[in-house]
């Protein structure tokens, strides 16, 4: 059942009345003393701005960074990639240079040798030749391939072989750059028997210096440029993919020592290598980042101009507040008076027992709860206890409930035992018609007799404690009331022990959310069984114990205890 609330139609529409007559035309001014209303919003934007900034910077210079780590390690490939295409320079030539010092100078085995080299779809080398060392150099005594564009300048031929000579062992490199057809040339002397004969190559260049990398390529993604020696000049460039030098934007080299001299190989990224998406971030990082600081000053200036529209309904709210607070608690009282009022006054006295119960509300409200309990004295040694407990909360439940209270009341005038009491009540509510039904506990007690006749619609078993042990009685239990309008009911006597106690309690006591109704009553039989004490003081007890941890549900708990 949904309750009104509080406050009242009235009040609503005074606050509303407030609201709507309150000349706001001179709020920024009066709430602020005639300051300016615009800095909280431009402090915003400034801040905002500021991380925005931040932010771009770090992300930029994170791509920055990843970027220029993968270009450097992109370049340390290639160049190992170069230096194993090396090997595969120098190894035929020192073969060539070994085989002319051990024949002396054998022709024919050298061209033998060498022919292979410069053969083929991809020869190794455009010109490979035997020369003599020693002064008056004359030219190659052999030549296979093309001839040696080294041949046309003799003094740097001499020159040159004269300083391979000195550095046996080691592979000389001369660039021939400026030549109608540029070339690069090697040049290897054995360091065996007389070291009298040099091995010279040459490998051509291309014309415009281009080459591309094979699509297949790993570094298909790169562009490069390929210099002699350590130096990056136009003049001593060899190779490159691009039309246009230098390499533009972020790049990379490194350099690659090859007998006498030294390759610089310089690199650039086509596309980014860290993927396009980080490229990108500094620049949605700083549109999203503007918009968000924008759209928060606004917001800001926003709640700014209503602050004062706030402030100002505060007096005529607060005035409100507190009336709804005085009627909140009026109903409360009203609803708490009502509660007590439809459970006993007071117990009855039988000679031979001690009789208790509690009640207390699962919730803190204005609603009523369905919980009740009773005790009915049927004669000097008879009474009948009751517990019940109504689904819902509210007027139609504390009126169900005071129906089949009142009810009870009029059977056990009528002398009728439990089971029919039940029968009787299953006929006055009817869940389909109302939405309600109700569990029920009838208990006949028999004080002489030390007997009880327990009947339960649907409701849980009572707690029957003797000499420091706790036991469930636990019989038929019908259907609750209100589900089946032609139920029956069957009874369970049981002789209770001298000085025992019995103890009747609706869910509230023993339910949480989560947890097996077996686990709560388990922790009942415990706690009721620790120790011994009085009635009041173990049904006080027991309410405080069972319920500190949090349970929302009304709870009734009514209890008797033979004084002998």
């Amino acid at each position: 059942m949904t309750d009104s609330g509080p406050v009242s139609g009235a009040e609503v529409g005074r606050a509303r009345g407030a609201e709507g007559t309150h000349d706001t035309t001179a709020a920024p001014a009066a709430e602020d003393g005639g300051r300016w209303p615009f800095w909280l919003p431009l402090g915003v934007l400034l801040v905002g701005l500021l991380l925005t900034g931040v932010l771009v910077w770090i992300s930029a210079s994170t791509y920055s960074s990843n970027e220029k780590r993968l270009l450097k390690l992109r370049t340390q490939d290639a160049g190992t990639l170069f230096t194993g295409a090396f090997a595969a320079i120098q190894t035929p030539l020192a073969s060539s240079a070994a085989l002319a010092d051990a024949t002396n100078g054998d022709l024919t085995k050298f061209m033998r040798f060498a022919t292979p080299y410069t053969t083929g779809k991809t020869p190794t080398f455009a010109s490979v030749s035997l020369w003599r060392l020693g002064p008056n150099q004359s030219g190659p005594l052999a030549v296979v391939g093309k001839p040696p564009e080294l041949d046309a300048n003799a003094s740097r031929a001499e020159a040159f072989f004269a300083g391979t000579a000195v550095s046996r062992s080691r592979l000389g490199v001369i660039g021939l750059l400026t030549s109608p057809q540029p070339r690069l040339g090697y040049a290897f002397t054995s360091p065996g028997l007389t070291g009298r004969y040099v091995v010279y190559a040459e490998s051509a260049l291309p014309a415009n210096r281009r080459s591309k990398f094979q699509k297949t390529s790993s570094f298909s993604d790169l562009n490069y440029a390929l210099y002699l020696g350590k130096r990056q000049r136009p003049e001593d460039l060899l190779v490159t993919n691009l039309k246009t030098l230098p390499l533009k934007g972020q790049t990379a080299s490194t350099s690659i020592t090859f007998g006498s001299s030294s390759f610089t190989f310089v690199v650039n990224a086509r596309h980014p290598l860290v993927g396009s998406f980080p490229e990108r971030l500094p620049w949605l990082i700083a549109i999203v980042g503007a918009l968000l600081s924008v759209g928060a000053a606004l917001l800001t200036l926003r709640l700014v101009q209503r602050r004062t529209h706030a402030e100002q309904l505060a007096s005529s709210l607060e005035r409100i507040a507190e009336e709804n607070r005085k009627l909140y608690s009026e109903q409360r009282t009203i609803a708490q008076t009502l509660q007590h009022a439809l459970l006993p006054e007071k117990l009855p006295k039988i000679q031979g027992v001690e009789t208790g119960a509690r009640y207390e509300a699962g919730v803190d409200g204005v609603d009523i709860g369905g919980d009740w309990y009773d005790l009915i004295a049927l004669d000097d040694h008879r009474l009948l206890l009751v517990v019940g407990d109504v689904s819902g909360r509210g007027v139609r439940a504390a009126a169900t409930m005071a129906s089949l209270r009142y009810a009870i009341h009029a059977y056990a005038a009528q002398n009728d035992p439990p089971a029919t009491i039940l029968t009787k009540l299953s006929k006055l509510v009817n869940v389909g018609a109302t939405g309600q039904l109700a569990t029920i506990l009838c208990a006949l007690v028999d004080v002489e007799a030390h007997e009880l006749t327990v009947t339960s619609a649907g409701h849980l078993p009572p707690l029957l404690i003797s000499d420091g042990r706790g036991t469930f009685i636990k019989g038929a239990v019908g259907v609750p009331i209100g589900v089946n309008t032609a139920a029956t009911y069957t009874s369970t006597a049981v002789q209770t022990p001298r000085a025992a106690t019995l103890l009747a309690f609706t869910d509230g006591l023993v339910e949480r959310r989560g947890e097996s109704i077996d686990t709560g009553l388990e922790r009942l039989q415990q706690a009721a069984t620790s120790s011994h004490s009085e009635l009041d003081v173990l049904l006080s007890r027991l309410l405080e114990e069972m319920r500190h941890d949090g349970g929302d549900d009304d709870t009734a708990i009514a209890g008797l205890r033979w004084l002998d």
